[in-house]
Parts: C-alpha cells; structure tokens; sequence
C-alpha cells in the first residue's frame, strides 16, 4: 500500500511538472488593434532588444488583418493579447466578454475633433463629421449629445480623403495619427478649429493590453513577464527614440505600411508624450481608477452601457 501512494504521489508531481514547463513554453500571441507603426514601438522593441526572451516568454507578433480584426482574434483564442482603448474594453466587459489590464500604456487621451474652414467644432450643428469604423469614438458620441451638436456621422476606415476632398464638414483624428497625416497633405491647422478632448473633461486613458480574464487567471506568470517587458521595451524606445524609430521602420516595411520616417518620428514622439501623467508628470503604467469611473459614467448616461463596469473588474488581482 505505501508503495502504490509512492508512487501515485511521483505521478501527480511529474504532471504538476510536465503542466508548469508546458505552461512556460506556450507562446504568446499579441495583436496589436492596427497595423504596423510607432503606436505600438515599445512592443516591437521588446521583441528587437531581447526583452521578452530575457523575461523567460515567447511572444510573437500578429498584426490584425483587413479580414481579421486584433478583438476577433481574441475571441477565437488566435492571439492571447490586444490592445485596446480603454471605452473599447468597458463596452467589451459590459457585453459579457472578461478582459483584464496587464499593462497600460496610455495616460491621455488623444483624440481630437478638426474643423473644416478654420471653424470652431462647437459651433457646427448638424455638421458631416467622420468617425472610425472600427469604433472607438464613444467619447465624441457623447460629447455630441451633451452640448446637442446633431453630428451626423460618416465612418471612414483609414483613409482622410473624405475630410481633405470637402465631403465633411470635420473629422475625428488621433493626434498622434491622422492629425499628422493632415499636415502632412498640407493643412495648416489653426488651434481654434481643434477640439482636444483631453481639455475638456474627457481626458480618459487609451491605449492599455489585455487579455481575456479565463487565459490570464491560467497563465498568471506568463502574463506577469510579458506586461515587464513590454514596459520595458517602452522605456527604452523613449530614451533611445530614433534607434526605437529603427526598429518600427523594419516593421513598417515587413508589413509593407505605406507610410513615412517624417510622420512615424511624429507619431512616436506625441505617443510617448500622452504616456506622461498629467499630475505625476511620470510614465506610470497604470490604469487610473477615476479615469475608469468617468468613462463608465459617461458611457452609462448616454446609454452604450447597460450597467456601470467598475475599476475592480478590469483589475488582474
């Protein structure tokens, strides 16, 4: 008998073992939610300097495809990671899908809201004004309603030739990305014909990494590593900005972005500018409660929730 409880106690060790090293070994999966550039330099950084393999993790990256979204792959369990703003996560949980925040990048929001014609956004009632397909502009929607400006949405995927051929009146744009590309097609833009939300009470975080809750309570250690280095690769690229510019041209042109060194420098810089905390003035990584509570609150009074998401629930412990 004692022999047999030997024994049986050596197998359920060894596959206690055999279950640890297999959890180790699997490979991490992230999609970042778009295409190749200085949006997600920290990641590929991580991946260029070592920082993952250091950390003890396998991680390859996926970008999303015109079929294939970065949330989809999620859902179907092609890719263990995202990243997401951080409305798009509430309306997620809200809607009976468990993510959780491992790491969050962002500290400010940096949508805007540009005017054609050097008009002020507020003034214009009723006006054509585009907004990403692929969501995320939940903040707009309800500015819209609360000063009762009547928007009249038109959704656009990528592309800001809408705004620059007239067809809208304004646009929505990230002023890390299609504010630039603006510019870039010669636009001068004048301060008074852009809305920044982040100074008018809608400063709520955007970019964080998630995973579902099931994946991460499984893979807690794993989870732990990837989120150090992926900090750490975002340290680094804002002290070394143009060999982190480098590395995302090497992406940029694996991925066959069509795109510029002029505006992915552009875009790396105010990236790392909205990581800054507005009080601490430090890169902090962390997911505010109270930037959590107003978003939820927010998307709770204008009904694109159907109950309030609380901070806890986004939490990892």
């Amino acid at each position: 008998m004692q022999s047999i409880k030997r024994i049986l106690i050596s197998f359920l060790a060894l596959m206690a073992t055999v279950h640890v090293v297999q959890a180790q070994d699997e490979t991490i999966v992230f999609t970042p939610q778009w295409t190749a550039q200085a949006q997600f330099a920290g990641f590929y950084v991580a991946e260029a300097k070592g920082f993952f393999r250091e950390a003890g993790v396998k991680v390859k990256i996926e970008h999303p495809s015109v079929t294939q979204s970065a949330m989809s792959r999620i859902r179907s369990n092609a890719s263990q990671a995202t990243t997401l703003q951080l409305c798009q996560a509430i309306e997620i949980v809200d809607g009976g899908f468990p993510l959780v925040n491992i790491l969050q990048t962002s500290m400010n929001n940096g949508m805007v809201i540009i005017s054609a014609r050097g008009k002020d956004p507020l003034t214009q009632k009723g006006a054509k004004v585009g907004i990403w397909s692929v969501g995320f502009g939940q903040l707009a929607i309800i500015m819209s309603l609360k000063e009762h400006l009547d928007y009249k949405w038109v959704r656009f995927a990528q592309d800001i030739n809408l705004f620059l051929t007239g067809a809208l009146d304004a646009t929505l744009a990230l002023s890390y990305n299609e504010y630039y590309q603006l510019i870039q097609a010669g636009l001068e833009l004048d301060e008074k014909c852009v809305y920044r939300f982040c100074n008018h009470g809608y400063n709520v975080q955007e970019d964080g990494v998630y995973m579902t809750r099931a994946y991460y309570e499984q893979h807690r250690e794993q989870a732990r590593k990837f989120a150090a280095a992926c900090r750490k690769g975002w340290e680094w690229a804002a002290k070394h900005p143009e060999e982190a510019l480098d590395i995302v041209m090497k992406q940029v042109e694996d991925n066959k972005i069509a795109t510029n060194r002029v505006m992915q420098r552009l875009m790396l810089k105010e990236v790392l500018r909205l990581q800054v905390d507005r009080e601490s003035k430090k890169r902090e990584f962390r997911l505010r409660r109270d930037m959590v509570d107003l978003a939820s609150r927010l998307m709770l009074e204008s009904h694109m929730l159907t109950r309030q998401v609380k901070y806890e629930e986004l939490l990892t412990d």
